[in-house]
């Protein structure tokens, strides 16, 4: 699977997150700000894991299908990946 820009900039933009958040620790930030901010992160990941997966499902799938068709393999593959990340 090749990571095109847009992957990395949304990963370096949760990095940035995770910085901000660093930032409040030491400033000493009310912790409710700390845990939204963390969980914005957390969703933002989240969000980002399944559109690494389901994309390279579907780049599998097609590969597969153009060679023997059989795919119940990658899409087991890919849930228990999606089961595994949460």
């Amino acid at each position: 699977m090749e990571y095109n820009r847009h992957v990395k900039n949304r990963l370096k933009k949760i990095a940035g997150q995770v910085k901000g958040v660093l930032n409040k620790m030491e400033q000493g930030e009310n912790y409710r700000e700390i845990v939204t901010q963390l969980s914005a992160a957390n969703s933002a990941l989240n969000r980002e894991i399944g559109v690494m997966v389901s994309t390279n499902l579907e780049e599998c799938a097609r590969e597969s299908v153009k060679q023997n068709g059989k795919t119940e393999n990658l899409v087991k593959e890919a849930i228990d990946l999606l089961v595994k990340s949460r």
